[in-house]
């Protein structure tokens, strides 16, 4: 059995990885990074993954970035978890990667609008007056149609949890903790509250709330706003 190490950091999207390993089961440890100390950007870290991101899942000694690529390897590695649905060809496959590449790359930038504006702006009050509205508008339109999808079913597809499933639990949890106004939005309402009951999200949460008490005890916890 491989060792896994995941980096990961409080309200990130590492929780989506950490998620996926407790849904299969397999033991591993995560390791924290200290965002607010740059630890990030640290000559240590950025050995392991010059990109200065988390997550990063180190697996016997070498490094994998990119949620895309951790969770379609962890489905690869781990079929019986049924981290994503069984696939007939290479177009479901692919439409696959698109479901994964469409949180990653055109959800996840407007969720950092929404929980991060000052990223885009270093004025607190320009941050929070323009590019936050900009991005709840944005994420307006994505959401109706994630709610429109799970008019289908409680899951992304259907009937059977996946890994998209936890990517749509960090994103909701993530928006709505800064304030984004969900009372349009029963079935992602619903999707969020199905996974909390999920005892593989509960062991994630709860390392996750660890790691939080780690940073409060040092004095480096930023909670979202």
């Amino acid at each position: 059995m491989p060792e896994f190490l995941l980096f990961v950091a409080p309200n990130t999207c590492a929780r989506v990885p950490t998620i996926a390993l407790e849904e299969i089961g397999v033991p591993f440890e995560t390791e924290l990074v200290r965002t607010a100390a740059n630890q990030q950007n640290s000559p240590e870290f950025l050995k392991i993954n010059p990109k200065g991101k988390v997550p990063t899942l180190v697996v016997d000694g070498v490094p994998l970035t990119e949620n895309v690529a951790i969770l379609s390897w962890l489905n690869a590695r781990f079929p019986e978890a049924n981290l994503l649905p069984e696939t007939s060809d290479a177009f479901e496959s692919a439409q696959q990667i698109a479901d994964l590449s469409f949180f990653s790359a055109t959800v996840h930038p407007i969720v950092t609008r929404v929980a991060m504006p000052l990223k885009f702006i270093e004025d607190k009050a320009l941050s929070f007056e323009i590019v936050r509205p900009v991005g709840i508008e944005a994420m307006n339109k994505i959401m109706n149609m994630i709610e429109a999808r799970l008019a289908d079913g409680p899951w992304w597809y259907g009937d059977t949890w996946s890994a998209l499933d936890g990517y749509l639990y960090w994103v909701w949890g993530r928006i709505t903790g800064v304030g984004y106004p969900g009372e349009n939005y029963p079935n992602i309402r619903r999707h969020f509250d199905l996974n909390n009951e999920r005892p593989a999200v509960q062991r994630a949460m709860a390392r996750e709330a660890t790691n939080i008490e780690v940073l409060k005890s040092e004095g480096l916890y930023r909670a979202p706003r």
